[in-house]
């Protein structure tokens, strides 16, 4: 019988006669019958081994677990997988964004097959947040999301260093300017325990986001994944996905188009990473929801940026952390978010505001780093559709580069070059058939952009792609340029000693190239094709979308 007190889709699976299989599976590993009659609640966690977004979530899931115990629920554990970029580089990042979309059909699957009541969802870095919303938002079940939360800094005497200084790093060893020894202690060190690298890349961009639009309790992004406060948090959602269900409070209440825009706001306050465009993109999509880069770009215009964090200044996550975190940088722009929209505490917005703790680290409207946002949208004669530049890791000052295009088909090539010291002050680096259909799987290029910036070049040398750039990116780097080479696009067409122009005053991205002789190029232009052969990337190729509608599978 339906317990008319609880919306439950496990009960059509798990009453009468026809219940009885289910049941039988359920009991062989160790549930009962009254187990049975309460909501089934879903406990996924993002967990691998190797690499520290995702170690503690196995843990974390068992306290998630006895929240859900205490509250009168049933949790039922499965996993997802948990790519990490910093592993997947090279031939592995091929396999990055697609996994996003892995993760939401794994989570899809389960849930329905299961006949799931409510989802607690445990992202690791990256890619697993985004996959999460989008399986939340495509399922409209009761669901709740616990960030994993940074990992501590490595803290020095000299400054304290996180993932991202391992890249320059790379770039200043290979110059000469630290000796190995350095480096060694530097590689040793700097990942000082578990949790999402302590800087505001992709992987807490994405965490913070989950905080901002409500999927997550108050405070619980910015927690440090070692503080035994977390291992509170996990417990606090467990209880609370219980009440979820009994109040009917689904995800699409939630992930509303005014909490998506509170979202791109809380991105360019604090300039994260690029890659949550392309996510909240996707995301939009999944909740019905209209959402575009004209969009970002009018937030962008709007919205100052006043906090910064590693790679783009001193500060890591850990300061943002004792300034007050996500509700701390709400609360200074306030003004400009929708502060009545639905979060899963069953209280608006307003509820999670608290007044900064360090208005260095997080400032106010009155006295920004920036007037306008972190991320830029530039549009022109090489990016017609669009493309992205993190404005907040630009230096001050720097707002037009003019150069000579060097063109490669491949990261491989672009690291071939950079290595045996061919980058030249000045340089206009264009990475085409990296793009989502492409690559396939529209590579990140953070690595050859960092060792650039470590060689003393980043403010000198731009880098253009029609892949994508991580959060840890600063200087001229362009990616997200839509339409992408494999599709046709303009950066198919570049060719080495053409003059490319960035002018982030005017938002523009143009190739300097006369018309006639780009439609010339254009009616003899073969992309390249990279086809992968059988595989999920050659399924993924067919299916997938361009950048500036998120790279979503159609």
């Amino acid at each position: 019988m339906v317990n008319k007190y609880f919306y439950r889709p496990s009960a059509d699976m798990l009453s009468g006669l026809k219940g009885a299989y289910p049941r039988a599976m359920f009991k062989t590993t160790g549930y009962t019958k009254e187990d049975l009659k309460k909501p089934l609640i879903g406990v996924v966690s993002a967990y691998a081994e190797m690499h520290p977004g995702a170690a503690c979530n196995k843990e974390l899931a068992s306290f998630v677990k006895a929240g859900i115990w205490e509250a009168g629920g049933t949790p039922i554990e499965f996993h997802t997988i948990a790519v990490c970029d910093a592993i997947a580089q090279g031939r592995g990042m091929h396999f990055s964004l697609p996994s996003r979309e892995l993760t939401a059909a794994e989570i899809e699957v389960m849930a329905c097959a299961t006949s799931l009541d409510g989802l607690v969802l445990i992202p690791a870095c990256d890619k697993s947040p985004a996959g999460m919303l989008m399986a939340a938002a495509r399922l409209n079940l009761p669901t709740i999301m616990l960030p994993p939360g940074p990992m501590l800094p490595y803290f020095r005497p000299q400054g304290s260093l996180v993932m991202c200084d391992i890249k320059e790093a790379m770039g200043a060893v290979k110059v000469g300017a630290i000796t190995e020894e350095e480096f060694e202690d530097i590689e040793d060190n700097t990942c000082s325990s578990p949790g999402v690298c302590a800087m505001m890349g992709t992987g807490n961009t994405m965490g913070c986001l989950v905080e901002v639009l409500g999927m997550a309790l108050p405070g619980t992004a910015t927690t440090p994944a070692v503080y035994a406060a977390k291992k509170r948090q996990a417990r606090a959602t467990g209880r609370r996905i219980v009440a979820m269900v009994r109040e009917k409070l689904t995800a699409r209440k939630i992930l509303t188009r005014e909490a998506l825009l509170n979202g791109l706001r809380f991105v360019m306050a604090v300039g994260g990473s690029t890659n949550a465009i392309l996510h909240l993109m996707a995301i939009a999509a999944e909740a019905g929801v209209t959402l575009n880069l004209d969009d970002v770009g009018a937030i962008s215009d709007t919205t100052p940026c006043i906090a910064r964090f590693k790679p783009s200044s001193d500060y890591n996550l850990f300061d943002f952390y004792r300034a007050g975190g996500v509700g701390a940088v709400l609360y200074n722009i306030s003004h400009l978010i929708a502060k009545d929209v639905l979060t899963v505490t069953g209280e608006p917005l307003s509820t999670y505001l608290r007044p900064p703790v360090d208005p260095e680290v997080i400032r106010n409207v009155d006295t920004p780093l920036f007037p306008s946002g972190g991320i830029a949208v530039l549009k022109g004669s090489l990016a017609p559709d669009g493309a992205l530049l993190k404005t907040s890791g630009m230096k001050e000052g720097l707002v037009h580069h003019e150069g000579p295009a060097k063109t490669f088909d491949a990261e491989e090539d672009l690291m071939h070059h950079i290595m045996h010291k061919e980058v030249r002050a000045g340089d206009v680096l264009v990475i085409r058939y990296e793009g989502p259909r492409g690559g396939p799987g529209m590579r990140e290029l953070s690595i050859p952009a960092a060792i650039i910036t470590g060689m003393g070049l980043g403010d000198e040398v731009a880098l253009i792609t029609d892949g994508r750039f991580s959060g840890a990116t600063r200087g001229f780097c362009v990616g997200h340029v839509a339409p992408e080479a494999a599709v046709g696009g303009p950066i198919g067409l570049v060719r080495d000693g053409d003059v490319i122009e960035i002018d982030l005053q005017k938002r523009a991205l143009n190739l300097k190239v006369p018309p006639e002789e780009l439609e010339r190029r254009k009616r003899e232009f073969v992309p390249l094709d990279k086809d992968p052969g059988r595989s999920y990337l050659s399924l993924y190729r067919r299916n997938v979308g361009q950048a500036n509608g998120g790279a979503i599978l159609g």
